[in-house]
């Protein structure tokens, strides 16, 4: 833990005392990664889509995470609303309106900018960047290490997982694996903290006027921040369930609201056209690169987005991994991967299909929004339509409830993978990971805004991304282990009851 939170309270002094020299050093290092390591991204991500879907319906699927005649801890209905929340966040409210807006402005390479191919080129693209490849990271990571804590009996930590490979040159790293976990993690949801610091701030600004600055973007992480170590401090478990619930609900009749007040017959197009496009491209998209283009879309965008998931995996495969034990693989993959996935795209329908109709047929002007401010897109299409101001209050307040609980449970979840796994880490340990959570928020607000926060999230994922490749090797060599050893104990049980009967 020491040199883990000494590293990120480095960073986070650096970009408060000399913001522009580390946004210089950051987009230097961006370039050259994005450039020489993109294609990196890409193939990682791409093989743990294809390693979900082959131990899902491969023989290994009816496997269970726990004991042969152990039960979900949860229902199926509780256990899909605890996972959707753990993926809906702030993200999906702060993109939903501004990447399709974004994509159309600037589309993808090979098409039109402002076109209505550029419209459906932008649906696809937002179905592929928050569908079935993030949940496929989150959903092996968090299928080693459930596999490992219930079957294995270990410790839930990255270490318990590689610990288990037998090649003299890992193991000792196991506790430099860990603190990977911890920094990519604390850069993760610091971006995503920033994100929704951005998005509180435009919602203020489009109900009551509040200035969009820096200064208020760091007065809402500050008071916020208080809240949710607050929270984390007191251990209201209860607490963080009603919020998450509520924050649910909310999300839910907010959606609703958008399909009925906006263009529902547009919203049910836009999302029978772009599954299948989404479908038919998928293998293309996931290995996209553009090695004879002058364009660095594909790394503003899709590596920007894979690093992103990557850097999240820890801490929300740790969540996911706590509340499935008792399910088979195939019921853990096909729930933490096809679901939410699908879920995610009636979002961005709702939300991206809307706003694409208003800019295109009732010319409201999104698209200049976006490029003034991405994070006013959503109050800007909620302006124009009935009841915009309530839905506006109801999408900060949304945010607002959703940092609270990302910042708690990250809070907590950061105490545990630095006191090697303790499920109730120490008071203080909490205090120091919620203090550098919300600096690093800070810093790289003061250091660029967005821009930053996107580029550190890219630069600190590439470290952990080569540890879920060791992840998944030791996954998959436990899962023939423990196959085996099942089906050696199934050859003798049938061997006994032969005897007893001939007996």
């Amino acid at each position: 833990m020491i040199f883990t939170s000494g590293f990120i309270l480095a960073v986070v002094v650096w970009g408060i005392v000399a913001p522009a020299g580390m946004s210089a050093v950051f987009g230097a290092m961006l370039s050259v990664l994005t450039r020489n390591f993109g294609w990196l991204y890409l193939w990682v991500v791409l093989g743990l889509v294809l390693f979900a879907g082959f131990v899902a319906f491969s023989r290994y699927g009816s496997m269970k995470l726990g004991g042969d005649d152990e039960e979900p801890e949860f229902g199926a209905g509780s256990w899909f609303a605890m996972l959707f929340a753990a993926g809906m966040g702030i993200g999906l409210v702060f993109w939903g309106v501004a990447e399709p807006i974004s994509h159309y402005n600037t589309a993808p390479p090979g098409v039109v900018s402002g076109t209505p191919e550029a419209a459906n080129a932008a649906m696809r693209y937002v179905f592929f960047h928050w569908g079935v490849h993030p949940w496929a990271v989150y959903s092996v990571v968090a299928l080693a290490i459930a596999f490992f804590q219930y079957r294995r009996r270990q410790t839930p930590l990255i270490s318990s997982v590689t610990g288990s490979l037998p090649w003299r040159a890992v193991r000792p790293l196991s506790g430099l694996f860990n603190g990977l976990a911890v920094v990519a993690t604390a850069f993760g949801v610091a971006a995503s903290l920033g994100v929704g610091a951005l998005q509180i701030n435009s919602g203020l600004h489009a109900v009551f006027g509040v200035p969009v600055g820096t200064g208020p973007q760091v007065a809402i992480i500050v008071v916020t921040a208080a809240v949710f170590i607050a929270s984390a401090l007191a251990g209201v478990e209860k607490g963080i369930k009603l919020l998450s619930n509520f924050n649910m609900g909310v999300a839910v009749a907010l959606a609703v609201a958008v399909f009925i007040l906006g263009p529902t017959v547009a919203i049910i197009d836009t999302l029978t056209n772009t599954l299948g496009a989404y479908l038919s491209d998928i293998v293309r998209m996931s290995l996209r690169a553009t090695p004879f283009r002058d364009s660095n879309w594909v790394g503003s965008w899709t590596i920007f987005y894979w690093a992103w998931w990557i850097s999240w995996s820890p801490f929300v495969g740790l969540f996911i991994a706590r509340v499935s034990r008792g399910r088979t693989i195939r019921e853990f993959v096909i729930g933490t991967v096809l679901a939410p996935s699908l879920a995610a795209f009636l979002w961005f329908s709702i939300f991206g299909g809307s706003a694409l109709t208003m800019q295109i047929w009732q010319h409201v002007p999104l698209a200049e929004a976006v490029k003034a401010d991405v994070a006013t897109a959503l109050f800007t299409m909620f302006g124009a339509m009935p009841f915009g101001a309530i839905m506006s209050m109801v999408a900060t307040l949304l945010v607002l409830v959703f940092f609270v609980t990302s910042g708690d449970s990250a809070v907590l979840v950061l105490g545990m993978m630095s006191t090697r796994g303790n499920p109730d880490p120490p008071g203080r340990v909490k205090l120091v990971w919620g203090v550098l959570v919300a600096g690093i928020a800070v810093s790289l607000l003061l250091a660029g805004g967005l821009q930053a926060l996107q580029t550190a999230t890219i630069l600190f994922a590439l470290p952990f991304a080569l540890v879920i490749v060791l992840m998944v090797v030791a996954l998959w060599r436990a899962l023939r282990e423990d196959w085996r050893e099942e089906a050696r104990r199934e050859r003798e049980l049938r061997r006994r009851m032969r005897e007893l009967m001939r007996d």
